[in-house]
């Protein structure tokens, strides 16, 4: 079998990770509705959401970026409803943002026996992960990954097309043996076309809007959709086959 060169997304593609973003936010919109009782959950769920996306220009997927964006949202309706600002319900929304860096990591089903068929084949594996280095090391390491990937691993806080081409001018990959494997759109797929090698997309059970973009990219390489991690060494196997015919 032709060997490959095989890079994983971590978040939402390898481990959950939107779900506790979820929770979390779930429960900094209930604290704000009672502060502010003339604003809805939808309301403020958008404000924070538009902060925290529009902070990625300038911070990237550093962890500070989503509790300075309930700071923000809080902000915003205090001006909004001439509401004082209080130092202590401020503080009291940071620790809350910074609670979902806390949460214990579970693995996406299949995650260890997809991996360790891969590495087994004899494929490269690669992780490229988005965010801050402290973060993304905490849950490496609880998911035990480095069995996987041992020092090929790469951390972008600007997870984008010029950090996926540096990565692969690191590991001098050829883009026709090259794979990108993740859930986000903006992330993972448009960069790896735009890079022309091939990519795997797998829909996440529920989607940060930053990762849904439209794919309007020209590429030679595969661009393939499964339904679960599972699916993936099957698809590259085929994929392989086929290149050998």
């Amino acid at each position: 079998m032709l060997k490959q060169n095989i890079l994983f997304n971590l978040d939402d593609t390898l481990s959950y990770c939107n779900r506790y973003f979820s929770l979390v936010i779930d429960e900094f919109a209930e604290q704000m509705m009672a502060w502010f009782d003339s604003s809805t959950e939808e309301e403020i769920k958008q404000k924070q959401l538009q902060l925290d996306v529009a902070a990625i220009s300038e911070y990237g997927l550093k962890s500070e970026r989503f509790p300075e964006s309930f700071v923000g949202t809080y902000k915003y309706f205090c001006d909004l409803t001439g509401r004082e600002k209080k130092e202590d319900e401020i503080q009291y929304l940071r620790r809350l943002g910074f609670k979902v860096f806390e949460i214990p990591i579970e693995p996406i089903p299949y995650m260890n026996e997809t991996l360790q068929r891969l590495k087994k084949e004899g494929h490269e594996l690669y992780l490229h992960t988005g965010g801050d280095e402290a973060n993304q090391r905490r849950k490496i390491s609880q998911l035990e990954l480095t069995i996987f990937f041992e020092h090929r691993i790469f951390i972008s806080e600007h997870k984008d097309t010029t950090a996926l081409s540096d990565i692969l001018k690191t590991i001098k990959a050829d883009p026709n043996v090259t794979w990108m494997v993740g859930n986000s759109l903006r992330t993972d797929i448009v960069p790896a076309l735009e890079m022309d090698i091939h990519a795997i997309y797998i829909p996440a059970e529920s989607e940060w809007k930053y990762n849904m973009v439209e794919v309007n990219v020209e590429h030679r390489s595969n661009f393939i959709t499964v339904d679960s991690l599972q699916e993936v060494p099957d698809v590259i196997y085929r994929c392989i086959q086929d290149q050998m015919m």
